[in-house]
């Protein structure tokens, strides 16, 4: 493998991986976790500092295996039995009595959670105490970036720059990456390099499957499911794609203990980079290395369009997740490279206006909306139908995500004020 295709490897490693729950409550289970790990007795009470956005996406999200929302019962199941070394699957393990052990914490009044004012997105602060026992973590920069740790004031560990975390835009800083560069990569990559991308299509299918079997949140992929059985839907390729990814998204938002592949942080946007294209390799008889490579694009492509902004932006990421969908969906029904980057023109000028408005369970809602752009758009393109030189989408793609990156970073600098303001009040 050459050096630039590994570093492409690089990347998505360390960015793609397992996660039981949304990762924002459960960046804050972590941290309470670690710091619990350092005291040697039972936590007899928490306090978590979230930033803005953290926060945001905590307030209306399910905690896995406690049938609860929000930070508080997160930390404070995390404390009490969270496995610190798990990383974002800190949770796995909980049961019913740990879960009403952290809720008898939270019901004492010895767990409080505030918000931060802080320059980072991501960060999580938990103080705990046990006796005369106080440890404190610090997470900053990613879910499970600890950066700081003290026990009863000294500090214990503290991350130098080679540790700290990297943004979607830093890590993608100094790597020869472009829409036609990870297209090269997943179509001419060994496929015994790149197949470690199937265990996505696993995970997340396995959320779909529960999605679909139990009522979870807005049950969006079970009414989609139901109205094709009645007549109301046709069980074509682009609903069923629909059903599938929106099953899985209810089944992370409403709390469901399996793990989802995410992206970035993501569960749902690792799922509408996943679930689209299983579909398609399913309807097409692709085969599992056809299906690894549209993956590839799928999954790394998201990474590289999100690198233009800040993550845990006030600006939905299912949209370009879906955009790099559509990539691997024209891929799989036969389109050329040219038709791949007219389905992510296409993406742009559909949805580029959702907000992200906290993670919840309408976000099953913003999957499925995305996935039926990635859909229509990639039919668009093989038709050599392409949207340019429009609203904020330019001639090419490569400038359109660009434009996408100014779009956030720049014009939406009040927008996640107003609307967490517009949440907390």
């Amino acid at each position: 493998m050459n050096s630039q295709w590994q570093q492409y490897q690089d990347i998505i490693n360390a960015v793609v991986k397992p996660a039981l729950g949304c990762t924002e409550p459960v960046s804050a289970a972590y941290a309470a976790a670690v710091a619990a790990e350092m005291l040697n007795g039972k936590v007899d009470s928490l306090s978590v500092q979230v930033s803005d956005n953290l926060f945001k996406n905590s307030m209306g999200v399910f905690v896995p295996g406690t049938g609860k929302i929000g930070l508080a019962i997160a930390a404070a199941v995390g404390a009490l039995a969270g496995d610190a070394n798990a990383d974002l699957a800190v949770l796995e393990k909980i049961n019913k009595d740990q879960v009403a052990e952290a809720q008898a914490l939270i019901d004492s009044g010895n767990v409080a959670v505030s918000r931060t004012i802080v320059d980072e997105f991501i960060y999580c602060y938990v103080e705990a105490r046990s006796g005369d026992n106080i440890a404190t973590v610090k997470v900053s920069g990613g879910h499970t970036k600890v950066v700081e740790k003290t026990l009863n004031g000294e500090i214990t560990f503290q991350a130098d720059e080679s540790t700290e975390a990297v943004s979607t835009a830093s890590i993608c800083e100094g790597v020869d990456i472009s829409v036609e560069g990870i297209y090269d990569y997943a179509l001419n990559a060994d496929f015994d390099d790149i197949k470690f991308i199937l265990e996505s299509a696993e995970l997340n299918s396995r959320l779909s499957e529960e999605g679909l079997k139990n009522e979870y949140g807005l049950q969006v992929g079970r009414t989609i499911e139901q109205s094709i059985a009645k007549g109301l839907m046709a069980a074509d390729l682009g609903n069923t794609m629909t059903m599938a990814s929106a099953a899985a998204s209810d089944a992370r938002m409403g709390g469901a203990s399996l793990p989802a592949m995410s992206n970035y942080g993501s569960g749902n946007q690792g799922i509408a980079a996943t679930m689209p294209l299983v579909i398609a390799a399913k309807h097409h008889n692709s085969g599992d290395e056809k299906l690894a490579r549209s993956l590839i694009m799928s999954h790394l492509g998201a990474i590289y369009i999100k690198s233009h902004y800040p993550p845990l932006s006030p600006y939905c990421g299912n949209t370009v997740t879906s955009a790099a969908a559509s990539m691997g969906l024209v891929y799989l029904a036969g389109g050329s490279f040219a038709q791949s980057c007219s389905a992510i023109q296409n993406v742009l000028s559909d949805c580029s206006g959702m907000v992200c408005d906290g993670a919840k369970s309408t976000c099953a809602m913003k999957v499925k909306t995305s996935t039926r752009s990635a859909f229509m758009s990639s039919l668009l393109a093989m038709n050599s139908i392409e949207a340019h030189d429009q609203g904020i989408v330019a001639h090419e793609v490569e400038q359109s995500i660009r434009n996408v990156g100014q779009l956030v970073t720049l014009g939406m600098s009040s927008t996640d004020t107003a609307i967490i303001n517009i949440m907390a009040s």
